[in-house]
């Protein structure tokens, strides 16, 4: 028999501590070390360890798995990896047991078997979901069970394709003391999943809370011991729902897919270009079209600003789509550079469509959004920017250009704005007429006399 012990942990990081400290010397986080008991056990190292030569493993192509949804096999790298353990976190409500609810239909459709573990809804719960979306699959297994180890009792005896957990917070290990969500536990049963995984081949789902911040409920250690991160984004007052992966062994980081919520669940969006650029009339000033690269793919989305007059104190900067920090880089440069007097004016940016941009080659379509709205001149319907606007108010190369550009002319558009010396160098011949600007300068001469 062991011994009960009590330990601190921290709920962000999992650091542990044998006392109790008002901040964590793991994240430095405030007020988040709690109190856990465990059982420390004696352990008897009695396994022989067996080194295996690099080349003596096989090489051949691992099949995976399709989802049956295009975009969420792009997020994930072109389809599940058996042996894998996804974690898709998102907000409640926002349609990941719907997601996923489809995916096992898709699986299971194939001839392959597929448990669904909830923790969360009852099997008749469940069921009701499954009959709103006209999923009547035989090779699908409901399971209400939260305990670790009868998970893995179950899985040896139906030997599935895939296991769906839904969710990780509601899973225990009896072994930990601590209740089920806490960080203890769930690093424990994540450990234990990911090593039923990797033993067995089998393909893992993962659901993850997240906080109010948006991140992922728990640890930051629980997003390192599993293979694919996935976040479900969107606005509930909209339809469309954003995949964006975060991490990924097995193909590309920061790839999206765009879905739309239907009443008949989840339905793939395959050109989302279309669904970023908003119908805005033909006349109004504060619009820009960029090309941004989101993991393996160009998209054309639209850029809003709004410039007004600064009340009493501080000028606000607030933006909707970018980091904040960079909206004010931005128009610092742009004062600095042109001598506009931002600073007496507030400043409002919104990406349309609930995409967050972090590809800096949009710098040039902000700005532009940005001066057409201070000057109150609108820019012509026809023109696209791209450019990282530098701290000196040079424009730098946009790298993946041929992709943005063949995205430019699919989408009807006549003129694309690009660095300097960029298009020099290009492999695809277009059609489109190429204006390059050296600096915020030539830029601005430009908008204003186009």
């Amino acid at each position: 028999m062991g011994k009960n012990i009590s330990r601190f942990v921290c709920s962000c990081c999992g650091q542990v501590s044998s006392k109790w400290l008002g901040k964590c010397p793991g994240c430095s986080s405030w007020n988040t070390m709690i109190e856990e008991s465990y059982e420390k056990k004696t352990v008897s190292h009695s396994r022989k360890l067996e080194a295996i030569s690099l080349t003596s493993i096989s090489n051949q192509d691992i099949m995976r798995l399709s989802t049956g949804i295009s975009e969420l096999d792009r997020v994930l790298g072109g389809g599940i990896v058996p042996g894998s353990v996804v974690l898709l976190g998102g907000d409640p409500g926002i349609g990941k047991s719907t997601l996923l609810l489809q995916v096992a239909n898709f699986v299971a459709g194939d001839g392959k078997t597929v448990i669904y573990l909830s923790g969360e809804e009852s099997l008749k719960q469940v069921r009701l979901r499954s009959l709103r979306l006209n999923i009547h699959n035989d090779n699908i297994y409901l399971l209400n069970e939260q305990d670790v180890d009868l998970l893995d009792d179950y899985i040896k005896e139906i030997n599935p394709e895939l296991v769906i957990v839904d969710s990780i917070q509601t899973v225990y290990s009896p072994e930990i003391s601590s209740i089920p969500g806490s960080v203890s536990q769930l690093r424990e049963c994540t450990a234990r999943i990911t090593n039923i995984a990797k033993t067995n081949d089998k393909a893992f789902f993962l659901v993850g809370h997240v906080t109010k911040d948006g991140v992922l409920a728990g640890p930051r250690v629980l997003e390192h011991m599993v293979d694919v991160v996935v976040y479900f984004e969107g606005e509930k007052n909209y339809s469309f729902r954003l995949l964006r992966g975060v991490k990924n062994r097995f193909g590309s980081t920061d790839e999206i897919g765009l879905m739309e919520m239907s009443g008949q669940g989840l339905v793939e969006v395959l050109d989302p270009s279309y669904v970023f650029l908003s119908s805005s009339l033909p006349d109004s000033n504060g619009t820009a079209i960029t090309a941004s690269f989101e993991g393996t793919r160009p998209l054309l989305i639209e850029v809003q600003a709004l410039v007004a007059t600064s009340g009493p104190g501080y000028p606000r900067r607030m933006a909707s789509g970018i980091d904040q920090n960079r909206l004010a880089l931005i128009i610092a440069v742009l004062e600095k550079k042109t001598g506009y007097n931002l600073s007496a004016s507030d400043v409002y940016l919104k990406v349309t469509g609930g995409v967050f941009l972090k590809d800096p080659s949009v710098d040039l379509g902000i700005a532009a959004a940005i001066i057409s709205s201070y000057r109150e001149k609108t820019i012509p319907a026809d023109m696209v920017f791209m450019g990282e606007l530098s701290l000196t108010g040079q424009i730098r190369s946009v790298p993946f250009l041929d992709l943005r550009l063949k995205e430019i002319e699919k989408m009807g558009y006549k003129r694309v704005v690009i660095p300097g010396s960029t298009y020099r160098n290009r492999a695809y011949s277009t059609g489109l007429d190429v204006l390059e600007v050296n600096t915020i300068e030539e830029f601005i001469d430009l908008i204003m006399e186009g």
